[in-house]
């Protein structure tokens, strides 16, 4: 049992930045609106702090098995931190554009970081439940952000009310357990379903395994994401699309792993069906999008889908195929979204698959950038993407299943069709019109994920692919 200076050093991280956003939320109120962007630059140390102690802090379980501490958490806390300090600094930029400065955004993304920091080292359902309900509560908030914006109001809305019904699901699911196995904790659950899950404890399972597909937005829970991803400002969906999704895998991954890994073959249908339902879905219902914010909710939608066959495979390279796929798909998603930032004509933001006609001749380098970034997401070899899917689909056959990988190809295929129609416009179609000068935030931002996609990221994959496997030993199924 370790004492309570010991627990608290493990939990460095989450104390860090829970006291930031309470210094920073007094900060803002006393100093108003004319604070926003120290308080803004103030949020990105915070965050770039807390990754650097996460990435250093010592290992161990602490608070009676509640907060777990291990190369898995400190791996999702460094890209979690690291993608919300850009979700601020993009956010803080595109807010000042338009004239809707507020200092409680960067309070707001610190706050859902902390929630995520705690979802990634979770280690029983209460911790589980807890940090869940923190990040889920500050991105409803932020979905609204824009309070004159009636679509920005609905996604928020909507957000609100399906999360309410996932977060029942997720609770009755945590009840049974508990009733079923007698404890909350993980390693008590594992000691439970040792020779297999008994009917109560898997039906809780799939009740607990339905509220955290709503978190990363797998189908058939996917109906609340492009809806949001259309009405929520820009900046915000970044933020949605990246770092929640990566501490909800780890989490669901931890889950899986630590509390029920005697039910391995039990759990694995679950999984491998929301993965291939996810993959349909975004495949087929991306081809009729014609606003490209709704069409990247499909992408993303899919791409859930095959970070899902990968973890389905339960084993170390499973876990480090999913967490590298992970990565490499926040890096694309933020460099895409980012493109949509820099993009206006007339003071519109320009977010119809029309207004990309032609954009070659217009904007050249931002038409380069959404070409390579279409090409990565769509699996193009030698684009990032491409390794990303090579590391799912080589971890699902090395574990048998083959047949699954196979579905998921074929289907990238097919999702190929609308990516590739972006590109075609651009490229192809006479000019829609004059296109507003890019602001520097957004073309960096856009420009920098755009070259990771290229090639060159064989030089960084080496580093991420090491640090992925050190993270999935303590994912990986036992």
């Amino acid at each position: 049992m370790l004492n309570l200076s010991s627990a608290l050093s493990l939990a460095l991280p989450e104390l860090f930045l829970a006291a930031a956003a309470m210094a920073l939320l007094v900060l803002g109120a006393f100093r108003g609106d004319r604070s926003t962007w120290l308080v803004s630059s103030l949020s990105v140390l915070a965050l770039i702090v807390s990754a650097g102690l996460a990435a250093t802090g010592p290992f161990g379980t602490a608070f009676s098995g509640g907060f777990v501490a291990d190369a898995a958490s400190a791996f999702a806390k460094v890209f979690i931190y690291g993608f919300s300090a850009v979700a601020i600094v993009l956010g803080d930029r595109w807010l000042k554009r338009i004239g809707g400065v507020k200092f409680e955004y960067p309070v707001l993304i610190v706050l859902a970081a902390l929630g995520m920091g705690m979802m990634a080292s979770a280690g029983d359902l209460i911790s589980l439940y807890m940090g869940i309900e923190l990040h889920s509560l500050a991105l409803y908030v932020l979905a609204a952000f824009r309070r004159d914006d009636a679509r920005s109001s609905e996604a928020g809305l909507k957000y609100f009310v399906l999360g309410a019904l996932s977060s029942g699901l997720l609770l009755y699911g945590a009840s049974l357990i508990y009733g079923f196995a007698g404890s909350v904790k993980f390693p008590d659950i594992a000691v439970a379903v040792a020779n297999g899950a008994e009917p109560g404890v898997l039906f809780g399972l799939v009740f607990l395994l339905c509220g955290l597909a709503f978190k990363v937005s797998a189908a058939p829970f996917h109906m609340w994401t492009p809806d949001v991803y259309e009405g929520a400002p820009t900046p915000v969906v970044i933020f949605i699309t990246t770092a929640p999704k990566l501490a909800a895998m780890v989490l669901i991954a931890r889950v899986l792993s630590d509390a029920f890994p005697g039910a391995l073959d039990q759990w694995r249908q679950v999984i491998i069906a929301l993965a291939l339902i996810s993959v349909t879905v975004g495949a087929f219902a991306g081809l009729a999008q014609k606003n490209l914010k709704r069409l990247l909710a499909y992408s993303s939608i899919a791409n859930i889908g095959y970070a899902l066959i990968g973890l389905s495979a339960g084993d170390q390279q499973g876990m480090q195929a999913m967490l590298v796929f992970m990565v490499l798909y926040m890096v694309d998603v933020t460099g895409f979204f980012a493109c949509l930032m820099a993009l206006s004509r007339g003071g519109k933001p320009m977010e119809s698959l029309a207004d990309f006609a032609g954009l070659v001749r217009v904007r050249p380098g931002l038409a380069l950038a959404i070409t390579a970034l279409s090409f990565s997401v769509l699996g193009l070899p030698p684009f990032s993407g491409f390794w990303a899917k090579f590391y799912v689909f080589k971890a699902a056959v090395a574990a048998g299943l083959g047949p699954v990988a196979a579905v998921g190809l074929a289907l990238s295929v097919v999702a190929a069709f609308y990516y590739l129609r972006i590109v075609k416009t651009m490229w192809f179609d006479p000019p829609a019109g004059e296109v507003d000068p890019a602001p520097l935030d957004a073309r960096l931002v856009a420009f920098g994920a755009a070259i990771f996609s290229f090639p060159l990221v064989l030089l960084a994959l080496n580093p991420l692919d090491a640090y992925a496997l050190t993270a999935a030993a303590a994912l990986a199924v036992p």
